[in-house]
């Protein structure tokens, strides 16, 4: 059976020494996790050190990018090859403000899904609608169209994604979608899942998340519906006192 996952974005908001600062406070604070997978996802100069502070817990490192080749004259790009080097077990791709702010392409996350598979990274695939695109009743189109051509021709052998749907219009805004939203939305990601690999597959490898102004309060609303299998967290999980109970909701 597939445990719910709660993932830490911290975006750009922390300095080095604040993300290892918080990642003591983590460790410390954190309950041992039998029953959820926690992974944080600290800016990419801050990896090492953060993966020193949380080695001996069941916390996970993830990055928030990596670029679709692992060696190369890529200047400023990050290899997964490196990433996985580093520990880490979760990347981020297709982040809504990459999209928005550095023109990532559908095709460029399809790429970088199959080099982080194919460096034993599990991706974070993140697919959500704009608010013209909701206000036109281009949702479930937009939404379709991101996850297939994010796994187009990939592979899994064996291997895990997880699929993280994040409203763009509400990231950052402290208003979240209705819980029954989204859990629908789930349901038309997973037929398109089906439809590419297996309802085997599906049930096994990959996880549904949903991400977009989560907090404490609302949690468990997400959680407890029938296909959301965690959370992406912005800015609740850079305060120990706000990220802590999301993770031990029950």
């Amino acid at each position: 059976m597939k445990k719910n996952i709660i993932i830490a974005n911290w975006k750009m908001s922390l300095t080095d020494l604040e993300a290892i600062e918080l990642s003591k406070k983590l460790v410390k604070k954190l309950k041992k996790q039998n029953e959820v997978d926690v992974a944080i996802c600290p800016s990419h100069t801050a990896l090492d050190r953060v993966a020193s502070e949380i080695k001996r817990s069941e916390i996970k490192l993830g990055a928030q990018n990596c670029f679709w080749e692992d060696t190369g004259s890529f200047t400023g790009a990050i290899s997964p090859k490196v990433l996985n080097e580093l520990n880490c077990s979760y990347v981020i791709i297709g982040h809504s403000e990459r999209r928005e702010h550095l023109n990532e392409t559908d095709g460029m996350v399809n790429k970088k899904v199959k080099a982080a598979l194919a460096n034993n990274l599990i991706p974070i695939i993140c697919v959500g609608e704009t608010f013209s695109e909701r206000q036109e009743g281009h949702k479930d189109f937009k939404i379709m169209e991101q996850v297939s051509k994010a796994i187009k021709d990939v592979e899994l052998n064996n291997k895990e994604i997880i699929i993280a749907y994040e409203p763009v219009w509400v990231i950052g805004s402290g208003q979240a979608v209705e819980p029954v939203e989204a859990e629908h939305t789930m349901q038309v990601i997973r037929q398109v899942i089906i439809d590419n690999f297996s309802p085997e597959i599906f049930d096994t490898q990959v996880r549904l998340i949903y991400g977009g102004s989560i907090d404490k309060d609302n949690i468990l609303e997400f959680v407890n519906q029938p296909s959301i299998e965690g959370a992406l967290v912005g800015g609740a999980s850079l305060d120990v006192d706000k990220f802590v109970p999301i993770i031990d909701a029950k």
